[in-house]
C-alpha cells in the first residue's frame, strides 16, 4: 500500500480503502448482537460514557426550562443525538479491544478520546459540535418565521395548528441534515480509532461506503434514530442502555464496511 507522510500522518487520498458493496440486513443483525455481547462483557464502560451523555441532556434540557427557553428545546432535543457518535469513540476502542484480545485499561481507553497522538478525533469533534450549533440556529429560525404573528407563547404555540406544521417542517429540514451528518460520521470516527489516516480520508471512505450500502445503512440510520429516540423519553435514561448497544454495533459494523 502506498502511503504518503506528513508528520507521521497518512494523507486523504494516498491510501486506498477497500469498501465492501455486500453489505447485507444479515450484517446489521450481527453487528447488533455483537454490540450486545461487547455491552454485556464491559458494562462499566458503557455506562460511563452514556452517563456523561444523559447527564449532559438533562443538564441541557433544565436549563432551557428553568431560563423559560422552551424555543429551544425541541430542536436542541431533536439535534442532541447529533453527539452520540462523538461520545461512542470510546466504546470504538473498548469493542477494538475486546475484538483483539486486548486488555481493557480505564487509562487506555479513555485516551482513545485523544486519537493516535494528533488532533484527528479532536477535528471531527469540532466539526460534530460545529453542526449541532448550525442546526440550533437554523430551528430557532425556523421557530421564529413560523410563530411571528401568532401572538402566543411559545408551549402554546406548538399544539397550533401553525406550530404542527412547523414541527413537521422542522422535521424535514433537520433529517436532511442529519442524514448529511450521518453518512459522514457513520464511519469515520470509527476509523480514526482503527487506523493511522487523516480525518478527511476517513470522511471521504464513509461516504464511499454510504454510496456503496445506501439502502443497508439507510435502514441503519433509521433504526439507530429511532431507538435513540425511544430511549430519550424516559428522562434520557433508555440512552444507557441503548446508546453503547448501537456505540459497539456501529464498530462491528465498520469491520465489516471496511476492509
Amino acid at each position: 500500500m502506498a502511503v504518503a507522510e506528513q508528520g507521521g500522518r497518512k494523507l486523504a487520498g494516498a491510501v486506498s480503502i477497500n469498501v465492501s458493496r455486500t453489505l447485507a440486513l444479515a450484517d446489521l443483525k450481527s453487528a447488533l448482537a455483537a454490540g450486545w455481547a461487547d455491552y454485556r462483557a464491559a458494562p462499566q464502560f458503557g455506562l460511563f460514557f452514556a452517563g456523561i451523555y444523559v447527564a449532559a441532556g438533562l443538564a441541557l434540557a433544565w436549563a432551557l426550562v428553568t431560563q423559560a427557553a422552551v424555543a429551544w428545546l425541541v430542536p436542541a432535543a431533536a439535534g442532541f443525538p447529533l453527539l452520540a457518535p462523538f461520545c461512542a469513540v470510546g466504546l470504538y476502542d473498548v469493542s477494538r479491544r475486546r475484538e483483539a484480545g486486548l486488555p481493557l485499561p480505564w487509562g487506555g481507553v479513555l485516551a482513545s478520546l485523544k486519537g493516535r497522538g494528533d488532533e484527528q478525533i479532536l477535528s471531527m469533534g469540532v466539526i460534530i459540535f460545529v453542526a449541532f450549533g448550525f442546526w440550533l440556529m437554523i430551528a430557532h429560525a425556523i421557530f421564529a418565521i413560523f410563530q411571528s404573528g401568532s401572538g402566543t407563547d411559545s408551549l402554546e404555540f406548538l399544539f397550533s395548528s401553525t406550530g404542527i406544521a412547523m414541527l413537521i417542517f422542522g422535521s424535514v429540514v433537520g433529517a436532511l441534515m442529519a442524514l448529511g451528518f450521518y453518512a459522514v460520521t457513520v464511519v469515520s470516527l470509527p476509523m480514526l480509532v482503527d487506523r493511522d489516516v487523516d480525518f478527511m480520508t476517513a470522511i471521504i471512505t464513509s461516504l464511499s461506503c454510504m454510496r456503496a450500502n445506501a439502502r443497508l445503512l439507510l435502514i441503519w440510520a433509521v433504526l439507530i434514530a429511532a431507538t435513540l429516540f425511544v430511549a430519550m423519553l424516559p428522562a434520557f435514561l433508555g440512552l444507557l442502555v441503548a446508546l453503547p448497544v448501537l456505540g459497539h454495533a456501529t464498530w462491528h459494523l465498520y469491520r465489516r464496511l471496511v476492509a
